[in-house]
């Protein structure tokens, strides 16, 4: 086997752990759905250290909701991946409480395209969530909430 061989099957294992590809041949089948499961929860605990508000929000589905959307996702990092699912979430309306304020606070404080790295914003921004007002000034980000809402 020469390196250009080697390489390409690594390559191939890898887009098949991480992003929903076909197990490549000559793999047991049984290992490999195990290794990809175990992948999945460490990359959701992984987010969720990131995320705990959204990680909370859905509790117990937690793992299951996260291992659904990130199947045929590389990972982008802990950061990302957190942020892209959120969205994903709030476009289906799915996003509540806490979980949309965390969103709205990552979203005044940085600009993130889904394409490139989160970056710190630089013009002061404000977002709404879940009731709350969140305002970014001068790199300080304030929750605002009615007064009738308890804080968690």
């Amino acid at each position: 086997m020469t390196g250009n061989d080697l390489a390409a099957r690594q390559a191939a294992l890898v887009e098949a752990l991480t992003a929903g590809k076909p197990v490549p041949a000559g793999f047991d089948g049984f290992r490999f759905e195990a290794a990809r499961v175990a992948l999945l929860r460490k990359r959701a605990g992984e987010v969720s250290r990131q995320w705990p508000l959204l990680a909370a929000s859905l509790g117990a589905r937690w793992k299951h909701t996260f291992a659904e959307w990130a199947t045929a996702r590389p990972t982008q990092g802990s950061l990302r991946d957190g942020w892209d699912l959120a969205r994903d979430l709030r476009s289906r309306g799915e996003l509540t409480g806490s979980a949309a304020e965390e969103l709205a606070e990552r979203e005044a404080a940085m600009r993130y395209d889904g394409a490139s790295a989160p970056r710190p914003r630089r013009t002061p921004a404000m977002r709404s969530a879940a009731g709350a007002v969140v305002i970014q000034i001068a790199g300080r980000v304030r929750v605002i909430r009615p007064f009738s809402q308890p804080v968690f």
